[in-house]
């Protein structure tokens, strides 16, 4: 057999191999890769669980304070308190804004929006409004 015909079958048998061992390495999931990989894979899903640290001590302090903000608060009929839920949206129409001037008191979140619901303060989300803490009769 010639030396060009056997080191071109060397060389394509080589080159197959290797593109068959790249094709796995590139279609595993990107936490398979290696530390660096499994680490960016983490960091980009847990966006959505992190969670807001509520104070809520101190958020009552800050209620109990400034009452004279609050105004008529009334309880919500059971079958509509039953429908609020963390992590469920707001159900239509029972939230109520706060008076601005008790607003600049409470702690702020990026993204989320103090509501009063009855007699509870909630924390939504305010693009999806859905329900982040509820602090449960502190009106």
């Amino acid at each position: 057999m010639p030396v060009n015909k056997l080191i071109t079958a060397r060389q394509c048998t080589l080159f197959l191999a290797l593109s068959l061992c790249a094709g796995s390495i590139l279609a595993q999931p990107p936490h398979a890769r290696g530390q660096a990989g499994h680490h960016q894979y983490q960091n980009t899903h847990n966006h959505s669980s992190s969670r807001v640290v509520i104070e809520e001590a101190v958020i009552r302090t800050i209620l109990r304070d400034n009452h004279m903000y609050v105004g008529q608060v009334d309880s919500l009929p059971p079958g509509i308190r039953k429908n609020l839920a963390r992590g469920k949206p707001l159900p239509p129409g029972i939230a109520r804004q706060l008076d601005s001037r008790l607003v600049t008191q409470l702690p702020h979140y990026p993204g989320y929006d103090w509501r009063r619901v009855g007699r509870d303060l909630v924390l939504i989300a305010v693009t999806t409004a859905v329900v982040e803490a509820i602090l449960d009769n502190v009106f």
